[in-house]
């Protein structure tokens, strides 16, 4: 089956919504998922034929700093790359629009994976609905 990444602003497609309620809500717990964020973001939707496999966002944070969030893969597809081109893509179409940094909320479990990507923490640990956060920049 043919893996198709795109992107949609301003609209969570239907696939990202299934799989951000299956990562967020359903295995990790969380109640508030989604936000006004939403309408105002660029949306990257990763599918292998149909089914829809991870999703991301990205939306201006403030003048040349764009802000990357509700990464997700689903749990079959997890460890093969697929979280690293989805955060490649997003970031790619951060730099298209004038981009020169981007930031991100990591839970703290998945710190290494965007260390792997180039990023590097900063500030104190946070808390998003009792699971620990740390803000995270790369330059792109």
């Amino acid at each position: 089956m043919t893996e198709q990444l795109t992107s949609v602003y301003g609209n969570l497609p239907d696939g990202a919504r299934d799989v951000r309620i299956t990562v967020f809500v359903e295995e990790q717990g969380f109640e508030e998922e989604f936000d006004t964020i939403d309408n105002r973001a660029h949306h990257a939707l990763l599918t292998i034929g149909t089914e829809p496999i991870g999703t991301g966002r990205v939306f201006i944070e403030e003048g040349t700093t764009w802000h990357i969030g509700r990464l997700a893969v689903a749990k079959a597809y997890r460890g093969q790359g697929k979280g690293a081109k989805i955060l490649a893509y997003l970031e790619d179409i951060a730099r298209q629009h004038g981009a020169t940094e981007t930031i991100l909320g990591a839970q703290c479990r998945a710190q290494e994976f965007y260390v792997l990507q180039g990023y590097q923490p900063y500030g104190e640990v946070f808390y998003e609905e009792d699971c620990p956060h740390v803000m995270m920049r790369k330059g792109v």
